[in-house]
């Protein structure tokens, strides 16, 4: 069965202004269903207030050392990676504010969007602090590096191509929180990355569908933005200190690596979308949707690899933990 697209206007005559005038009314249709849905929480009542207490410097509290934090060293790392990178905020306000405009529907979305992001890095960050899970100097001169680094998308270029990016990003940010939460060793840590998850959820659902949308009525566009997101995906933290071999750890942990990047992310927002059914489509679109059913299969060998090289790894990792206990 092949999706036929409900309009079909010739790639040329779309712009980026066109383009988000003619989702308007999706967006709106969007923003009333996530406000129908979306429910308040508090980020304060999801911190252990009473675990905290003075740090030394100015108030003469007692100086972190790691034996205080019960998370694990690997949830430890990720929570890191996902704090500075909600960090960011300001510049990806600013990135979509710029694309997307700051009237109607879209201005609305945005700024609702920054506003339910902002709890995500507040929380955190008191979480972090109160518990004591990471050393809080390194963590502020981490910010202050990543932030005054700045930060430019690499789908700035084209408005289709950063809706395509963050229905992929928002999916992988809540994978990135679900399983930190689970890996990080203490309940009440995975309670609130479970609450992150639901929001980055929500999120990742209206541009899923605002690009459903964009495939019906200019589908070669689409199909091609789809193409080129998937096939040179970055995740937004990409330029923090240190992230490669953050990243290297979390993947062979199993937080985000290449399977779930596959399984988790990849495959059902393009499922969700029925990319591979689409029809209609002219050569462009053709050639991007051939190039993108290529490029997943290659993806899926690699991901395969990379079980094999990550169980032999950690079969290592255990028969020396073995040996040392014996």
């Amino acid at each position: 069965m092949t999706i036929a697209p409900a309009q079909r206007t010739g790639s040329t005559a779309w712009t980026d202004a066109r383009l988000i005038l003619a989702l308007e009314e999706v967006v709106e249709t969007e923003l009333n269903r996530h406000l129908a849905i979306a429910k308040e929480w508090m980020p304060h009542e999801y911190i252990p207030w009473s675990r905290g207490r003075d740090f030394d410097g100015v108030l003469g509290g007692e100086a972190w050392h790691v034996e205080q934090s019960g998370v694990t060293p690997l949830g430890r790392i990720s929570l890191v990676v996902n704090l500075l990178t909600e960090d960011n905020l300001p510049s990806y306000h600013h990135e979509i504010a710029t694309m997307f405009g700051r009237e109607g529907a879209w201005g609305t979305w945005v700024h609702r969007w920054t506003a339910e992001e902002g709890r995500h890095g507040i929380a955190i960050r008191d979480y972090l602090l109160a518990t004591r899970a990471v050393d809080p100097v390194a963590l502020e001169r981490a910010r202050m590096d990543h932030m005054s680094a700045g930060f430019e998308s690499d789908n700035a270029h084209s408005m289709l191509h950063s809706v395509a990016y963050v229905a992929f990003q928002e999916l992988a940010t809540r994978i990135s929180h679900r399983n930190t939460g689970h890996y990080a060793g203490d309940p009440l840590c995975e309670q609130l990355l479970a609450k992150i998850a639901n929001d980055e959820n929500l999120h990742m659902v209206f541009y899923r569908n605002l690009l459903k949308a964009a495939l019906e009525i200019a589908p070669d566009l689409a199909m091609q933005a789809i193409r080129d997101v998937v096939t040179d995906f970055r995740m937004p933290g990409h330029g923090m200190p240190g992230f490669e071999r953050s990243a290297a750890q979390i993947a062979i942990g199993g937080i985000y690596n290449l399977r779930i990047h596959h399984d988790d992310v990849l495959q059902p927002v393009l499922r969700n979308l029925r990319v591979m059914e689409v029809g209609g489509l002219g050569p462009a679109g053709l050639r991007a949707q051939e190039e993108l059913g290529l490029f997943l299969g290659g993806l899926d060998a690699q991901a395969t690899r990379f079980d094999e090289r990550q169980a032999a790894l950690l079969a290592r990792r255990a028969a020396n933990a073995a040996r040392k206990a014996g």
